[in-house]
Parts: C-alpha cells; sequence; structure tokens
C-alpha cells in the first residue's frame, strides 16, 4: 500500500476549507481502505506555523480510527513513533519525506 499524498494548501484556502478536503478523504479512506497519508499543509508563509497546519493537527489528535500522527518534523528514523510505523507499513520509509524533518506534512496512518 502506497503513502497517498493529499495537498491541502495547493490553492491557498482557508484553514476551514482544507479541514473538509481532509475529512473529505478520510471518510474516503474508510470505503476504500486506504490506510497511509501525507497531508500536505504547508508551515506558513514566513515558516512559523501556518494555520492549516495547526488546524489540520489538532482536528487530527486524539482520534480512535488513527494508529499513527507523525508530524513532518518527526516522520523519520530518529523517531519511535515514525519506526514503529514503518516496521508495520514499510511503504512509510520509501515516502520522498522519510526523515527530512519537513513542517510542511502531517502523516497519518489508520487502523
Amino acid at each position: 500500500m502506497t503513502v497517498r499524498e493529499i495537498n491541502l494548501k495547493y490553492d491557498l484556502p482557508p484553514a476551514a476549507v482544507a479541514l473538509r478536503r481532509m475529512e473529505n478523504e478520510l471518510a474516503g479512506a474508510q470505503r476504500s481502505g486506504q490506510k497511509l497519508f501525507k497531508f500536505v499543509h504547508g508551515y506558513g508563509s514566513h515558516g512559523v506555523g501556518g494555520k492549516i497546519r495547526g488546524a489540520v493537527r489538532r482536528a487530527l489528535a486524539g482520534r480512535p480510527e488513527i494508529a499513527f500522527l507523525l508530524p513532518g518534523e518527526t516522520f523519520g528514523p530518529f523517531s519511535a513513533d515514525a519506526r514503529s510505523a514503518a516496521a508495520r507499513w514499510p511503504k512509510l520509509r520509501q515516502d520522498r519525506d522519510w526523515g527530512r524533518e519537513n513542517d510542511g506534512i502531517t502523516v497519518v496512518v489508520l487502523r
């Protein structure tokens, strides 16, 4: 199973629109069986934390259908959670952002 990349910020939407896109993708995953996602939300135009990034991470936190929530800055071999997720889903290690400390993404693994 590959990591599905979803660009939530491609047209610079308000955070509410980006969240609806994310929710639609997650709802579709329930029907299709997709488990691995990489949400591209950016990190803010000045590198200090964008509204979309914060909204996405708050919306995903603590959801029971999520097995692993991996912020891009910890998506790599130095994170115990990322290593654990990659041991179960090896395709995560093949993603181009593995180990790049990319603040502009969040990787999600569904149960």
